[in-house]
């Protein structure tokens, strides 16, 4: 097993404004819809509970993910801080998406996230719930990547 030495800052351990950086770069790097660009945040050997679903390694959260966003059609995520501690972060998050017969959705959820000593994500533990919308009820309007810096997050939309 090799060892992923690139790092990506900010590092464990975490202080208030650094553990909202990194959930706010999570949440950006799952907004951009690249399954290979949001692997690189992980350990080479990285471990996943994502709903009912074990993971472990880079190669298998690039399907993963390859086969979440052909699924997921214009997916937008919001990640909030929920609480952090040395080496761990909890986030709470929601994304809205449509299926292929335009039906939407948003998705409700909690990861544990923790790092290793150069702050690649070595465990995700996720926890999430769908819920059948309304295109009218839909909350994130803003275009694909991105959330823009004076888009509401979870706390401000009441979510």
């Amino acid at each position: 097993m090799s060892v992923d030495t690139t790092g990506r800052p900010p590092l464990p351990p975490f202080t208030r404004e650094t553990a909202v950086q990194k959930v706010r770069m999570a949440e950006d790097g799952w907004n951009s819809r690249d399954p290979e660009r949001v692997s690189l945040a992980y350990t080479v050997d990285s471990t996943w509970r994502n709903r009912a679903e074990f993971l472990s390694g880079r190669a298998a959260i690039v399907q993963f993910l390859q086969r979440k966003w052909v699924r997921e059609l214009d997916y937008r995520l919001i990640k909030e801080l929920w609480a952090f501690d040395g080496a761990r972060i909890a986030v709470r998050f929601a994304y809205e998406w449509r299926d292929d017969s335009g039906s939407w959705f948003r998705s409700y959820g909690n990861e544990n996230w923790e790092f290793d000593e150069q702050g690649l994500m070595q465990r995700r533990i996720a926890s999430i719930n769908d819920m059948p919308i309304k295109e009218a009820d839909r909350k994130f309007h803003w275009p694909s990547g991105h959330r823009p810096d004076d888009h509401p997050g979870l706390s401000e939309l009441r979510l």
